[in-house]
């Protein structure tokens, strides 16, 4: 379903948003194989996390929501049950990825599977580290799902990850919970570290130093109560939406602000955005109250090592970057390729067509900051972020704009268009 969207002159008011996509994954997966129960509050109600919590229901996992807590019986770390059937997963990789770790050390076989652009995305770099653990698992063709694992006792291994990757680190140190002795990891670059905070809580052992986490497996993990923090990503298009419209101003409660997730916020300090966190807490995650100003922005040099903690905002960072002052350049950013759609092409497409000078070199994205963009038809390309950054660039436009496809938002946050109504009404 496409929809209209017209200029507005501000964004303003104070807004809770549902919870981190990403933690919340882990969070339902580490409870499912802790013992003992988990609760936890502001589950994203998007469909990604509806099929991870699907697929371990599928395994004997009782999980339930009501009044806004989800609550989930843990099975212990080998207590799933062997699905019966493929393991569908539409278009959740992060779902794939680290379910894949989870089944290298439970006793049966499984088959994981999904909607046709997740059987596009590439598997190899989480099939291999596994294999090396022993696990016996392939994919289709080598690279891509569906993705056939065949539970048992990996083994522990030391892994340097050639690519930074959370998904793939993550997988790995799933399957380490189950291999005797120690598993380490040492990454080029330090990937988002959700993992390593939720296992830690829940009681795993495990230690990090720098960029080498290892962790010893063969201990069991205790359910826990929490909120899940609200999700930087999709707090970034309402930061955006501030800092470009004259006279807006908002604060986003409770956001997450681990630094290896939250990159957006330095770089956006660097362009001038007017943005201050206040009410910082730490539990498993250190979270804050993040307020935005209209601003006034100005263009800068984002370089290749601060990608992988920017990499989800990357598609509004280049709506801001057309709107400000002098040239921005975001390098290191080819993971966007393998996404639900080239996100790269997406939003360079779509720029272009609203007047935006922006080009690509390599995996480098170069853009030339104007004084105005003006409305033009938009295309999602299927893909949630390509289609709320879209729209958050059309608020800024000169002349309505339209956007063929609205409903792939509910991948990630259905609630998007109904929250950006309220702060723009």
């Amino acid at each position: 379903m496409g929809r209209t969207i017209e200029p507005k002159g501000h964004i303003r008011g104070d807004v809770k948003l549902e919870g981190d996509k990403s933690i919340s994954h882990r969070a339902i997966m580490i409870g499912a194989i802790a013992m003992g129960q988990t609760r936890l509050e502001n589950v994203p109600d998007c469909d990604d996390c509806g099929f991870t919590i699907r697929a371990l229901s599928d395994m004997g996992v009782k999980i339930g929501s009501r009044a806004g807590t989800t609550v989930i019986k843990g099975r212990g770390l080998t207590g799933l049950k062997a699905p019966g059937k493929p393991v569908y997963l539409g278009s959740s990789g992060t779902s794939m990825r680290l379910l894949a770790g989870i089944l290298a050390g439970q006793g049966f076989e499984a088959v994981l599977t999904g909607d046709t652009g997740l059987l596009k995305r590439p598997m190899r770099r989480v099939v291999e580290p596994l294999k090396s653990m022993g696990v016996d698992i392939r994919a289709e063709d080598n690279e891509h799902p569906p993705i056939f694992i065949r539970g048992g006792k990996p083994l522990a291994i030391r892994y340097s990850m050639p690519i930074p990757s959370a998904q793939v680190k993550g997988a790995i140190l799933f399957a380490g919970l189950y291999a005797k002795g120690t598993t380490t990891i040492k990454e080029p670059v330090k990937s988002r570290d959700h993992t390593e905070r939720m296992l830690r809580f829940f009681g795993a052992d495990i230690d990090v130093e720098g960029n080498i986490i290892s962790l010893r497996g063969g201990r069991e993990l205790a359910g826990k109560s929490f909120s899940i923090p609200a999700d930087i990503s999709s707090a970034a298009f309402f930061i955006a939406g501030a800092s470009m419209l004259r006279g807006s101003r908002i604060t986003i409660r409770r956001v997450t602000i681990n630094p290896t997730r939250a990159g957006i916020i330095p770089v956006l300090k660097k362009m001038g955005v007017r943005i201050r966190i206040s009410k910082k807490r730490d539990l498993f995650e250190p979270v804050g109250d993040i307020m935005v100003e209209s601003s006034k922005t100005k263009g800068i040099t984002i370089s290749a090592g601060t990608a992988p903690s920017i990499i989800d905002e990357v598609p509004i960072l280049a709506v801001i970057a057309a709107l400000s002052k002098g040239r921005t350049v975001i390098k290191g950013i080819g993971e966007l390729r393998v996404k639900e759609t080239d996100r790269i092409e997406s939003i360079t497409s779509n720029l272009k067509n609203m007047g935006a000078d922006i080009n690509i070199d390599g995996d480098t994205m170069i853009i030339k900051g104007a004084e105005r963009l003006h409305g033009a038809s938009l295309k999602s390309f299927g893909d949630h972020r390509t289609a709320m950054a879209m729209t958050i660039a059309a608020l800024a436009a000169k002349g309505s704009s339209s956007l063929d496809d609205d409903a792939c938002v509910s991948k990630s946050f259905p609630r998007f268009f109904d929250t950006l109504d309220a702060l723009t009404a």
